[in-house]
């Protein structure tokens, strides 16, 4: 395979003729959150569209949310909207709470300055958060119904740690504040946040203290109509709203110049970490693009005896993508994961190395351990070490059949290719002192000199033949493919893939533990 410029729009008319045709996709996509009709011509088009990748960094949630999504946000003209899944107590959190406090006095002389002069209004700024998880009883109490919870302004403060209603109101800031969670595992998981309807940032990381490895991309251009429809259709009031939703036009935000914030002059804390990268993406043309929407399932499928067959993924357009791009790689499939326990996606890895692609997984030995274990009824070490296990039956298989035709490898000639290479690494915290870091307090975790040191990783990458990357917020694990609704970008440029592996491979040197690779074979799960 070339650059895949042939293979892209196969690709896409494969994935969309899939959603079109499949009873279980146009089921999935009318009665989801969000709905979309995938027999409508209009509909299919908001997920195979264009964007234009501006830059992808590294970091922990802290440090993300400090140097790059809230800048991002005390920019913004005419409105805000913030996605998450986890909202804690954090320093983002705080760091959150001081940006739109400094922007509401900000915004509060402006309208003052401008009544004084007699001169035209200062137009309010729109301000949406909407989260889905709080805390155990915050889920079991929830409203199990797609209007899901408006918190009353009475609430921010003490629940939520949001300024006072008072000071936003005064500096024009008109904020609303949602949650949608439903039992028993089906939390909203998308993180986005979109500035003016014109910049759209997607990270891994939520409002909340862990310590972990994030990435963050950010976007314009057309994808970003696709993600406000998104948005709209999970949020919007009244739910499931059809409405249209435009981006602001290029030139609009010239009308409230001034208005916004520049955060270096603001004295907002930037919080450091080791782990940090910022890559600037010059793509010369918009790059073409699948938004993949996920949605929500009340039902695991849960088959908890042995002799029962594995229920299938719901056929939403992630998933559909998703087991498309592995069963279509043909050089390498690299994969970061948090969590690696859905069973579709290590059968697809095994049918790719069965084909002589060469796959590399990173991801974390114990990691949330009792959410996989009620969620996916296992773990990732466990799933793991079945996967080198099944592995080495495969190629145990393949060099007995090669030794019978008298090879040596794979059988060129009957179309028989090589097994693929497969390594397997763990994420790990570099050390600091002689010891090893632990998930603790960030108080633990982080010197003035350093900065703060993931312990974890997070983030969320899929990269294939070097040249189509998947990014958001779905893990490979069974909650993100049975439960949880998510939401990912499919891109499609050979040199952004080469920007992207290039930043996780300077971020992960010193971070993780190669476990397993068939190459020698010697190393131990």
């Amino acid at each position: 395979m070339s650059d895949g410029t042939s293979y892209w729009p196969r690709f896409v008319d494969d994935f969309l003729g899939r959603l079109e045709s499949d009873p279980g996709a146009l089921s999935e996509g009318s009665r989801g959150l969000p709905a979309y009709r995938f027999d409508d011509a209009s509909e299919r088009a908001l997920l195979a569209t264009r964007c234009r990748p501006v830059s992808f960094r590294l970091g922990t949630g802290a440090s993300l949310f400090t140097d790059c999504l809230i800048p991002a946000m005390v920019s913004a003209r005419s409105e805000i909207i913030l996605v998450t899944c986890f909202w804690a107590p954090s320093e983002s959190l705080t760091a959150l709470h001081d940006a739109l406090t400094a922007l509401a006095a900000h915004r509060r002389s402006l309208i003052r300055g401008a009544l004084s002069r007699g001169d035209a209004a200062i137009r309010p700024l729109t301000v949406r958060i909407c989260l889905s998880s709080r805390s155990l009883l915050q889920k079991l109490l929830h409203p199990q119904s797609r209007g899901g919870y408006m918190y009353p302004p009475s609430a921010w403060e003490k629940q939520l740690g949001l300024p006072d209603p008072a000071s936003l109101e005064a500096g024009g800031i008109q904020l609303q504040v949602k949650s949608l969670f439903f039992l028993p595992f089906s939390v909203m998981h998308p993180k986005f946040v979109i500035i003016d309807r014109q910049r759209a940032f997607v990270p891994s990381c939520n409002v909340s203290w862990e310590p972990w490895l994030e990435a963050c991309v950010e976007i314009t251009g057309e994808a970003v109509r696709s993600l406000l429809v998104f948005y709209s259709r999970t949020w919007g009031d009244p739910p499931g709203s059809w409405q249209q939703v435009e981006p602001a036009p290029e030139g609009a935000a010239t009308a409230t110049e001034g208005v916004s914030l520049d955060a270096r002059h603001a004295g907002l804390v930037v919080i450091q970490s080791p782990a940090h990268h910022r890559t600037a993406l010059r793509c010369r043309e918009p790059v073409p693009t699948l938004v993949l929407p996920s949605s929500h399932h009340a039902n695991p499928r849960f088959r908890p005896f042995p002799w029962q067959k594995p229920a299938a993924p719901p056929s939403t357009p992630q998933n559909i993508a998703l087991l498309q791009l592995f069963s279509r790689a043909q050089q390498s499939i690299y994969i970061q994961t948090p969590n690696m326990t859905c069973r579709a996606v290590i059968a697809a890895v095994l049918d790719a190395l069965a084909r002589g692609v060469h796959v590399s997984i990173v991801t974390n030995r114990s990691m949330m351990l009792a959410e996989q274990l009620l969620t996916a009824g296992t773990t990732t070490s466990w799933c793991m070490w079945s996967l080198v296990r099944r592995f080495r039956r495969l190629r145990a298989t393949a060099d007995a059949r090669s030794a019978g035709d008298g090879g040596g490898g794979g059988d060129l000639e009957a179309g028989r290719p090589s097994i693929g290479r497969l390594q397997i690494s763990y994420f790990r915290a570099k050390s600091r002192g002689g010891r090893e870091l632990r998930e603790t307090p960030q108080s633990l975790i982080r010197t003035p000199s350093r900065g703060e040191e993931p312990v974890h990783s997070h983030l969320k990458l899929t990269l294939v033949d070097d040249t189509y990357a998947v990014l958001g917020s779905a893990n490979m694990d069974r909650a993100s493919w049975f439960t949880s609704q998510e939401l990912s970008l499919l891109f499609h440029d050979r040199d952004l893939c080469t920007e992207i592996r290039s930043g996780i491979d300077s971020v992960l040197d010193g971070r993780v533990d190669l476990v397993f690779d068939s190459d020698d074979d010697v190393r131990a799960m």
